[in-house]
């Protein structure tokens, strides 16, 4: 089963990749990172099928994906 990392203090909350998940797998955090932005958590158990979608389409390179 694959899993993604994300960087809490370089995302800015664009939320691309909320939308490109096809597992829907990523979640708007209500906490703020270092810059004061509401950044995405990676809900761990839900079966992630290591696409990279992700990773792809985040315009900070703050995803990495373990396959």
């Amino acid at each position: 089963m694959a899993k993604i990392t994300i960087d809490k203090d370089k995302c800015k909350g664009c939320l691309l990749c909320i939308n490109f998940c096809p597992k829907k797998l990523i979640l708007k955090n209500s906490q703020l990172n270092k810059q004061g932005l509401n950044y995405v958590e990676f809900k761990e158990n839900g079966g992630c099928i290591g696409c990279s979608f992700c990773a792809i389409i985040c315009p900070d390179c703050c995803i990495t994906v373990y396959k």
